[in-house]
């Protein structure tokens, strides 16, 4: 019985949902699943379906205004103060450690520094595989790419690069992902996973949007303006975000918003890859409220370009991560990980 430790950062709620996913996939399939997250209203959305999630750490968090836009600085400053401070990164790793010890496998979704770092050294490279949009991480080296010297982004770029090429196994995920497929040194690429709605039959179109905005949507202007849009063009709206709790006609959560969205005239949300997913395996527009986040950026330039996609988008995942616990890693620091087959 293979034992996995998936760490899901609180971020966004894409990488929530999908570690809820994963794990009654994995579950259901034999494997032991501890989720870890990274607030405590993580731990809460997770709660929603059914999923246990100590939180590791409260002090690492990307940093955004009321429209969900990247505040820069302010993340900078924030994980700065969690690796460099002491009883932060320092203590999340000593931590951490003790879990590793008991795991098969370690899941980072997605590049929590505790994780980076560990992944990076042979004490516990290879029980570490990281999960990440394949958007996510040309934003995150890229981070400093016109804000310090050239030299100085581009070693940043370098070192997280490295950091991540040292690790057991990289899955990048994209909506538009066709097919798995890997390149025989442990990166794969696989499509975002998405739920299924309930029900035979979803084709049924309810003359209405269903709206899902991530929990740093807090503005209420922008909440005003989409319900009057909507409701001047004649439509109903299921709208769910948590940073609207208490608001007439939106609920914080839905763990059935999958349902609704399956059976809605279009979705409304942010360019993030689950949202995208789910349009695209779902075949329904999609209004998107641009933020100033570089990897939702690249996102929205190639929405336009999608095509059909399958329903069936977990399996492969279930099946990679469950042959990455139980295959035993090469001996040695430098050597080459095998390859879990996809088919």
């Amino acid at each position: 019985m293979p034992r996995i430790l998936y760490l899901a950062t609180a971020d966004a709620r894409g990488h929530l949902m999908r570690s809820q996913l994963l794990t009654h996939a994995l579950r259901a399939a034999g494997a032991q699943v501890q989720v870890l997250t990274t607030s405590d209203e993580g731990a809460l959305f997770l709660a929603g379906f059914g999923i246990e999630a100590p939180v590791l750490s409260r002090h690492y968090a990307v940093q955004f205004d009321a429209r969900q836009n990247m505040l820069r600085r302010e993340t900078d400053r924030n994980v700065a103060h969690y690796v460099f401070r002491p009883g932060r990164m320092l203590r999340d790793i000593v931590r951490l450690h003790g879990r590793l010890r008991e795991a098969d496998l370690v899941v980072n979704d997605s590049f929590h520094p505790a994780l980076l770092f560990m992944g990076a050294l042979p004490p516990w490279r290879h029980k570490v595989v990281h999960v990440y949009g394949a958007s996510l991480r040309r934003a995150l080296e890229g981070n400093f790419s016109g804000r310090l010297p050239g030299w100085t982004a581009r070693a940043f770029g370098r070192i997280v690069a490295w950091q991540i090429g040292r690790s057991r196994a990289r899955i990048a995920h994209d909506f538009a992902q066709e097919a798995p497929a890997h390149d025989g040194h442990g990166t794969y690429w696989l499509a975002t996973p998405v739920a299924v709605a309930s029900g035979e039959n979803v084709a049924p179109v309810a003359p209405r949007a269903a709206v899902y905005l991530n929990p740093h949507f807090k503005d209420t202007a922008l909440a005003d303006g989409l319900e009057h849009g909507l409701a001047a063009a004649g439509l109903g709206a299921h709208c769910v975000g948590e940073g609207y709790a208490g608001r007439a006609g939106w609920q914080p959560q839905d763990a059935h918003w999958i349902d609704t969205a399956a059976r809605s005239a279009f979705i409304v949300s942010a360019p993030g890859m689950a949202a995208l997913s789910v349009a695209q395996v779902y075949r329904k527009p999609i209004l998107l409220l641009q933020t100033d986040q570089p990897e939702q950026a690249s996102n929205a330039e190639r929405a336009a370009q999608g095509r059909e996609a399958a329903l069936e988008r977990l399996q492969p995942w279930s099946q990679l991560l469950l042959r990455l616990a139980t295959q035993p890693a090469a001996a040695g620091a430098d050597a080459a990980y095998p390859a879990a087959r996809l088919d």
